[in-house]
């Protein structure tokens, strides 16, 4: 590969991209802020901070919904400056390896392409790796070999498991449950039992803070509206109630990881029994989520260093290793 490559992980919630030249990673939010339905106002990072404070004329959207592409022009607009940014503001011809779901259509995956052909960005070649595969590199896996792995990514909307053997996917199953559902089950039981409306960056940073404040033995302090009185308050809510109301979405992760398992072929189920499950992507760090997948499956847990950027890192190590080159394929010829 040419020395200006970048590697590019599209999370629903946050975009990763690693920069060859630099050797390094950009992590910002997949957002982005438009002003009167034309005018770029703001982009990642600098978009989440006004997201649910922005006035009307100004529209804070999600480009990718459960993992796929949902608005591919607001997509090539953060790619671009994304790259240009990296770029010091002078795109050169760029090699680009992009990481795709599994469980997505051909069509799906095609979008991926398209996107980052034409972003603008000057991309002279074009590869995709499965997520899947880029997540067990960045977890210092070796994916190439005969051994079975069990990789269980938890992301913003979506969750990805899958069996992984001799460099390809065996088994996968793409459920849409993540981060987001949680953050979701926080905010309705802190109205349900405190009728306080909190939002959804609230709720996020009480899910993040879980473990450290059940440390501490102290509270989360959230602020929201009163439903009653209509007015702005703070409140203290028990670590306990916001664990309680994600439970249900805990349930069905580790059910859905349980089906996987029973469909493994024997071989694989007894490489996955002796290393256990990898557990991976940015809602995985959730408090006793990795302790309950452990006691309700049987296996040990391996929790990923750095769950938001395994898969970049991944991506980082097919770019710069020719060993793992191979995994990357092009999908140039597949449609138009």
């Amino acid at each position: 590969m040419a020395n200006n490559v970048f590697g590019i992980d599209l999370g629903t919630n946050n975009i990763k991209i690693y920069n060859l030249a630099s050797d390094s990673v950009l992590i910002e939010k997949n957002m982005i802020a438009i002003e009167n339905k034309n005018t770029l106002f703001a982009y990642g990072d600098s978009a989440y901070e006004m997201y649910e404070k922005a006035p009307s004329n100004i529209h804070i959207s999600y480009p990718l919904n459960n993992g796929v592409i949902a608005d591919i022009h607001k997509m090539e607009i953060l790619i671009r400056q994304f790259i240009t940014d990296l770029s010091k503001g002078t795109l050169k011809p760029a090699d680009f390896v992009v990481a795709v779901p599994t469980d997505a259509t051909e069509v799906e995956k095609r979008a991926f392409y398209d996107l980052i052909r034409d972003a603008g960005v000057k991309a002279k070649r074009i590869l995709v790796v499965e997520k899947a595969v880029a997540d067990g590199l960045g977890m210092d896996i070796d994916v190439k070999n005969s051994q079975g792995v069990l990789v269980v990514n938890v992301g913003y909307e979506t969750t990805e498991i899958s069996i992984l053997s001799l460099g390809g996917i065996v088994l996968s199953k793409l459920i849409k449950v993540g981060g987001c559902k949680f953050d979701d089950a926080i905010r309705s039981a802190v109205q349900k039992t405190y009728s306080l409306i909190i939002g959804g960056k609230t709720a996020e940073s009480v899910k993040m803070q879980l473990g450290a404040l059940e440390q501490a033995g102290t509270p989360a302090v959230v602020y929201g509206r009163d439903i009653v009185k209509g007015l702005p308050v703070e409140r203290e809510i028990p670590t306990q109630l916001a664990l309680d109301s994600m439970e249900v979405h805990f349930r069905t992760i580790i059910d859905n990881v349980k089906v996987i398992l029973e469909r493994t072929p024997p071989e694989l189920g007894a490489d996955i029994y002796r290393h256990g499950i990898y557990l991976t992507g940015g809602a995985s760090s959730v408090a006793h989520f990795a302790e309950r997948m452990s006691n309700d499956t049987g296996l040990k847990v391996n929790v990923a260093q750095n769950p938001l950027e395994s898969v970049v890192i991944g991506i980082s190590k097919i770019i710069k290793d020719e060993n793992y080159k191979s995994i990357a394929y092009s999908i140039q010829g597949t449609s138009k």
